[in-house]
């Protein structure tokens, strides 16, 4: 598999049209024909549905999009291989991919790449949200550096850095909610309250638990991957989402946060895999992100 081909097929994926494509590729319209039948005859699948005659759009089959999302990922990772092979060792450039879902605790990530920041100015950062489930695919497959969870670490896979800080449980919701009038929120008060939770496998066990009561038995009106969204929800007055403080700010907004009484944290952990061969720039990263700890 030529990678070269896969590039093409990706630009045919992107622009819809073979024709656009080999536009932007610089090549003419039969040539690309050509290389893309002989990539689905590699393959011995068909790639891509050529529109009806007069239809210059094309479709991508099922096969099509599977290899679509791994050509993607293929390219990412040689991209990401040549950039940190071909700088010079007294050097240190390149990217730090972060794997994160929503906290405050990404200010210290961002203080510990302003230190960073006047050394080796040719290190670019990239955070990557997403929900647990993500930033493990995406470790695994070698698509980022570092993954920020909060969840028990499977150790015979990751090596992991805990972090100081917690994020604090409890609830987004309107200014004029009947449960705002109190400083903090008990079990009881959301039992039989329409509830926004986060879809995160292993949060509802999480919160089952506080909460005295099996997810089944509650009133959940909706779930949420971004925070961002279900303000949104809570904002409408659809109900009130259980999620961590600091990641919505409610100044000057219809909403505020009440924390849970007891007090719930979550302790946040810093992680990359097993005996992983680090980049220059993710290297001196995990360094400095260990002295600003300490």
């Amino acid at each position: 598999m030529d990678l070269r081909v896969l590039q093409y097929f990706l630009a045919v994926a992107r622009e819809q049209s073979i024709s656009a494509a080999a536009q932007s590729l610089h090549l003419s319209q039969p040539a690309l024909s050509i290389q893309i039948k002989a990539l689905e005859e590699e393959f011995g699948k068909q790639l891509l549905i050529r529109g009806a005659k007069g239809s210059r759009k094309v479709v991508l089959t099922e096969e099509g999009r599977i290899l679509r999302q791994r050509a993607e990922e293929i390219l990412s990772l040689v991209q990401k291989t040549e950039e940190e092979l071909t700088c010079s060792d007294d050097t240190i450039v390149g990217d730090v991919i972060i794997g994160a879902g929503e906290t405050d605790i990404i200010r210290l990530l961002a203080k510990t790449a302003k230190k960073l920041q006047k050394k080796y100015p040719d290190i670019h950062y990239h955070i990557s949200s997403g929900n647990a489930e993500y930033v493990l695919e995406y470790l695994d497959k070698g698509l980022i550096d570092f993954g920020l969870l909060f969840r028990d670490i499977d150790s015979t896979k990751y090596e992991c850095l805990p972090l100081p800080i917690k994020d604090t449980w409890g609830v987004l919701m309107r200014k004029d909610s009947p449960l705002a009038q109190k400083d903090a929120i008990s079990p009881e008060d959301l039992w039989n309250q329409p509830l926004i939770i986060s879809h995160q496998k292993g949060e509802d066990q999480y919160l089952a638990q506080w909460m005295k009561r099996d997810v089944s038995t509650l009133h959940i009106v909706a779930t949420y991957n971004l925070v961002f969204n279900a303000s949104l929800l809570v904002d409408e007055g659809l109900g009130y989402a259980l999620c961590f403080d600091k990641i919505i700010h409610t100044q000057g907004s219809n909403l505020c946060f009440r924390p849970f009484t007891p007090k719930l944290e979550a302790s946040g952990y810093i992680i990359w895999k097993k005996y992983q061969v680090f980049s220059k720039a993710a290297h001196i990263f995990l360094q400095y992100l260990r002295d600003t700890i300490s």
